[in-house]
């Protein structure tokens, strides 16, 4: 059996393009960003209130830590990846081609684009 398993339009292609997948990069890179920010927020509220009595401030303090850090990452690393999403959009349609160079491109002007801000 030799058939395909979805009905596509005539003439539309098998896989997705650049900019169906842009929003898959985009949503992952924040929830991605959300977890690893709410573990190291949580290290660092555990690391800055260890002196302190388990007690209703210090949890307060570690939560506040673990969403103030989970949205800083999720908002740093989602900004990263709309900027890369949307000079690799540029770059396919500007070009006519959907190939490696693309990504290269995009990736070089995202991290030229959030280097010349100053950022370290």
């Amino acid at each position: 059996q030799d058939t395909d398993e979805f009905i596509l339009p005539t003439g539309a292609n098998k896989t997705r393009g650049r900019f169906e997948l842009a929003f898959f990069t985009i949503g992952g890179c924040c929830m991605t960003g959300a977890a690893f920010g709410a573990l190291n927020g949580l290290r660092l509220g555990l690391k800055e209130t260890q002196n302190m009595p388990w007690s209703k401030p210090r949890n307060v303090q570690i939560l506040n830590m673990v969403t103030r850090q989970g949205a800083l990452w999720a908002n740093t690393l989602g900004s990263l990846a709309l900027l890369y999403s949307a000079f690799g959009v540029i770059i396919e349609k500007t070009r006519g081609a959907e190939d490696d160079l693309n990504t290269i491109a995009a990736g070089t002007l995202t991290g030229m684009l959030y280097k010349s801000t100053g950022r370290v």
